[in-house]
């Protein structure tokens, strides 16, 4: 489930003071809108989210890593074995074979990937 987040020109704002001298306004505008961007001289520098939220994106960005790492796992291991058949004591002598070939096909048909 992926947490909808608004523009951060599209976010209700508060300078600093108002967050200072008015903190229970800024805390209803949290809880109706979801979050608040907090100016400074104009300029957004952070974003107040509701608890619930960060959680949510926290969650998020935790599965998101252990995806690609997932990712990164298998691809390591493809490349192992890869690598491991380079080291077979026949593989010199299938390599030069490869370029003795010149680019002819031979008997065999090319083959087009794992899936075909």
């Amino acid at each position: 489930m992926t947490t909808e987040l608004r523009q951060l020109s599209e976010l209700p704002r508060q300078n600093a003071t108002q967050v200072k001298n008015q903190w229970g306004e800024v805390v209803r505008l949290v809880r109706q809108n979801g979050s608040v961007a907090i100016t400074n001289h104009s300029t957004v520098e952070m974003v107040l989210l509701q608890a619930s939220t960060y959680e949510q994106l926290a969650q998020e960005l935790h599965e998101l890593k252990a995806q690609k790492q997932s990712q990164l796992d298998e691809l390591a291991q493809r490349f192992e074995q890869r690598l491991a058949g380079l080291q077979q004591p026949q593989a010199p002598a299938r390599v030069q074979a490869l370029f003795g070939a010149k680019g002819k096909l031979g008997a065999r048909r090319p083959k087009a990937g794992a899936a075909f």
